[in-house]
Formats: structure tokens, sequence, C-alpha cells
């Protein structure tokens, strides 16, 4: 399936030289969907009929605006999208401009039939220039949309051949406005956990001839005065993370306007970085601080409880998905010499949309600060069952011979040595004596050495090829100690309580109950606590939530899930 991939650290976005009155981006429809069916941007008057489809398949890209979600698909002669219940009459012909996405796959010999009526019942065609391959966007200039309280605009399919439409608006644009505003783009100020503020910025020529007032939905104006500098450019500082921007410059008979998407200002996790999916069941993982979503289509969602392997810590939720989709990635710090681990549990709950014996895909991959895919886990569906892979290509014949069962749980580890250039995984290993001397399932040597790692992705491939998957208990390392998601227990007559704890004290007790270090991390992977204790340690400035608990007494080590209530 192909994907569009977009860098989410600083974004540019659309801006117009009028006013956009009508703005319809087709909804984000997780499959295809009827043009009945689908939730469209708009909601009543606007009323959105046809014969066609929308879908969430080659989603819009490639120019200014482009919503990249759902796209109106007609493919046959006579397939129709049809929208009604546009009101048009506070303009003044001349001046209203219809823009659109459009894609005919390079096919521009049978143009999208686009017409107006104000009765719904005589049409009048519009005449256009589409692009001549792939996404463009299609402006109508004015004098072709007439001015109506009760206007329509249909899109006919006139031949058999695949047309898709996104992005409908409707603007006034005045003649004798010499305002023009550019693309708006927008970069973070800082990036931390939680939300940071970023700044935006939007050039402009064609000012210093007016009064112009310019009024943003969020954040303080800043950069040139419009009303005195010819040109320059609007500044926008202090716009909260997640807020997109609307920004609108009236003057003279100027009424331009601006948008822009707001970029996500997400930090670089820490290594050792652990990732327990403790967020509220049914959210997307890619909206969370550690996580990105780097392509288009439906989550990746967080599942209720954890899943279970000998002697593994369980903390917090997991993650479900299924075929194609978005692929989450998370930035760790980058490294370029020893190590690194990454270890995780899953789950193939069911594999029946995989429709063709031994097709393969890879699920979770390193990848390196860039988001270049370098070392990646494979999933083979092999009868009713399947087999595991590990390679640093996108295709492989380098499975582990093991043919495992839906509903089986496998603890994965998978590293790469930049001192030799081998990758190696480890399936289901006993985490009572697992070390990086264990003998791995699968190794392999890249044909170009891996440079540096910064970068973790869980990805969805295509319907027929994803099996409905839950992935869990997530640690990314430099050496086997830090994969504190293993649970170890060296001390002889080791008893630790109460946990959960309720009261801000926790007891320790040994068979030697000699003086123990107690370290405590989040699931993060932060240290929040680090003491030295007989038999008991105050844990009242932890906040409730789940943590890592690391003991080592007399040389020896325990860890385990820590529960404060």
């Amino acid at each position: 399936m192909k994907k569009l991939y977009i860098l989410l650290c600083a974004v540019v976005s659309s801006a117009s030289f009028a006013q956009t009155f009508y703005s319809e981006n087709m909804g984000t429809p997780s499959a295809t969907t009827a043009i009945s069916a689908n939730v469209f941007q708009n909601p009543a008057p606007i009323v959105y009929t046809g014969t066609g489809d929308v879908r969430a398949t080659s989603v819009s890209t490639g120019y200014n605006g482009a919503s990249g979600g759902g796209n109106v698909f007609l493919n046959a002669a006579t397939e129709y999208f049809q929208i009604d219940g546009l009101n048009t009459s506070a303009y003044n012909v001349a001046d209203i401009q219809l823009s659109f996405g459009y894609n005919a796959g390079g096919n521009v010999a049978n143009l999208l039939t686009i017409e107006t009526s104000t009765d719904g019942a005589s049409w009048s065609p519009i005449t256009y220039t589409p692009g001549a391959t792939g996404w463009s966007l299609v402006t109508v200039t004015g004098g072709q949309i007439p001015s109506s309280a009760t206007l329509s605009l249909r899109f006919t399919q006139p031949a058999a051949t695949q047309i898709r439409l996104d992005d409908v608006k409707l603007s006034n644009v005045s003649a004798s406005c010499t305002l023009s505003l550019g693309a708006a783009t927008g970069v973070c100020d800082a990036f931390n956990f939680g939300t940071d503020t970023y700044t935006a910025t939007i050039p402009y020529t064609g000012g210093g001839n007016a009064t112009y007032v310019v009024t943003p939905n969020a954040g303080t104006v800043g950069g040139d005065d419009v009303s005195t500098v010819a040109a320059g450019n609007i500044v926008i500082t202090g716009i909260p993370e997640g807020t997109n921007l609307s920004l609108t410059v009236v003057g003279g008979t100027c009424n331009a306007s601006a948008t822009l998407n707001s970029p996500e200002c997400k930090p670089v996790n820490p290594l050792p970085f652990r990732e327990s999916f403790n967020y509220g069941v049914g959210a997307s993982l890619g909206a969370q601080e550690s996580w990105t979503n780097i392509n288009s289509g439906d989550n990746i969602v967080v599942a209720s409880g954890s899943l279970s392997y000998p002697n593994a810590v369980a903390a917090g939720n997991s993650v479900s998905f299924t075929g194609a989709g978005i692929d989450c990635f998370s930035p760790f710090t980058t490294t370029t010499s020893g190590t690194v681990y990454a270890s995780f549990m899953m789950n193939v709950a069911d594999m029946t949309n995989v429709t063709t014996d031994l097709s393969e895909t890879y699920f979770a991959a390193f990848t390196d600060a860039t988001r270049s895919f370098k070392a990646r886990m494979f999933f083979k569906k092999n009868g009713t069952q399947y087999q595991l892979g590990f390679d640093a290509g996108s295709i492989t014949t380098n499975y582990d011979a093991t043919l495992r069962n839906v509903g089986d749980v496998v603890f994965v580890v998978m590293g790469y040595d930049f001192g030799t250039n081998t990758l190696s995984a480890w399936l289901n290993p006993d985490l009572t004596t697992f070390s990086a001397s264990t003998p791995a399932s699968l190794t392999a040597v890249p044909a170009t050495a891996i440079l540096d790692l910064g970068g973790f992705i869980i990805r969805q491939d295509a319907d027929n090829r994803t099996p409905s998957m839950v992935l869990d208990q997530l640690t990314i390392a430099t050496d086997i100690a830090s994969l504190l998601t293993v649970k170890q227990n060296n001390i002889a007559g080791l008893e630790v309580y109460p946990n959960p704890v309720t009261n801000g004290m926790l007891y320790i007790n040994t068979a030697a109950n000699l003086e123990k270090n107690v370290v405590v991390y989040d699931v993060l992977g932060k240290q929040v606590l680090n003491t030295t204790a007989n038999n008991s340690v105050n844990v009242a400035s932890l906040k409730s939530g789940m943590y890592i608990l690391k003991i080592t007494e007399a040389g020896k080590t325990a860890t385990s899930k820590l529960v404060i209530k």
C-alpha cells in the first residue's frame, strides 16, 4: 500500500488571498464509505448526495491546503457528487472563486464535468484547467459561480476513468485588493512532554495602502505592520500546540485569510525508553506525546489490559491494530555505537483478513532519526499458523522455523550491534537467564552498515497483509540490564509490600536484611526515586500510577512492577 509520510516538527499550510466562506475536506472515513453514509465537514443546511463513494486511500497531497483525509472517488461513467444548500448571495459573481483538489491519475482526456444550478433543475457547466498528473489544485476564478442563496454544485464522471475530488472551497476575491498572503509556516518553540507552543509566519505582499486589522484565533500578533509595510511577514507567537491557526486580515477592499495546521511539538525520548501504553482505552497512540502519526488511515489504538509472559512485568495497557492504516513513530536518543535493543510482547489475535498464504509484511522496525527503515520484524502467514522474521530490507527469507498460533504471546527482543554490524532477534527467551550472550533466534548482516538508530515504528501495511495484532510493554535501551520489563528476583527471601502502596510507605524484607539501593522509574523510563534503605522506603512523593521498582542488595538485583494509589 502506498503511504503518504509527513514531517510534523514544522509544517507549511495554506493561505488564501480572500475570505473563504465554504470549505469541505470530505471527512475522515476509515474505509470506503457511501456518500450518503459519510460524515462530511459541513452539517445542514449543506446536503451531500451522489453515486460515488468516499475513500481513505490515495489521499490528497502536493498542493497548499491538501487535507489528506477522505476524498470522493468517482469510478464509472455518470457517477456524480453533488453539494446542495450553498449560499453565495452575499458576494458578487465577479468575486466568487471555486477551488478544489483534483486527481485523474494523469488522464486529462476525459475531464470531470462541473456544473452549477440555482434551482436544482437547470444546470450550467463551468470551465477549468486541471493539472496533468496526480493531485493538483484547480482554481476557477470569478465570473462562473452564481450569486445565489440556493446554489448547487455537481461533479460528474464523464467516462470510465478514476477521478478523485477533495478540499472544495468557495472564496470571495476582490479584484481591487492588492494584498496577497503567502503560505503559512509553523515552527515549534520547544519540544517537551505536555502542551508546547509554536510560532506561525505568514508572508505577504501588497500591503501599506490601507488600515488592516490582523485577527488570529489564538496567539499574539507581531512581525511587520501590514498597514504601513508593503511586503513582509505577519508573525503569530504563543499558539498552543494542537490548536490550528485561523487568521484574517481585513482592510480597504480586502478580506484575506490564512490557515495552518498545528505542528506536533513532541520530544525525543531519552534512553532507556519504556512504554507501557498507559493511556485511555480507545485513544489514538499517535496523539500521545511519545508518539506521532506519520501517514494517513485508521489509528493504532490503545487496548485494555496487558499481555502476559513468564517473568515479564505487565503494566498499563496495550495497543492494537490491523490491516491498512496509520504508522506510529517514536523517536529516541540517536545512538551510533554499542548495541541498541528493543523488547516487546506481541500477540496475533486474528489473521482471517490475511487472504494470501505465505505473504509477508513487517509490523515493527528500527529507524534512523529521519525515519528511514533500518531493521524490520516480519510476519508471514503459513496455513493456519504464522512465522516471524527479522532483517534489514523490506523483504526477507530470514524466518524463524517455529510455527506459531493465533493467540500465542511472543516476547520479542530486537538488537543491532554497531561494532559487528549484526542484527539479532530473540524470540521467547527465558527472561530469568537472558543476556547479550544468549544465542539469538535470528541474525542478519546488513549489506550496508547502519550508521545510527533513533526511532521505532509500529506499522500497518495493507488490509490483506497485516493481521489483527496486540503489542505491549515496549522497552528500548542500550544494554540488557536496562530492559526493565524483565522481572528479576535474585535476592533470597525478598518480600515487597503493600503493592499497591496506599499510605506512602513501602516495606522490603529479605533473608539477609542488609542495606539496599532502591530505584523507582516511571513508565517512560525516567528515574523518580533513588535511595538507600534497610526495610522501609517513603514513596509518598510519587504520584498515583504504575512504576518499575529496582532493588539491589549485596550485588544482587530484583525488578518488579510497583503501583502507587
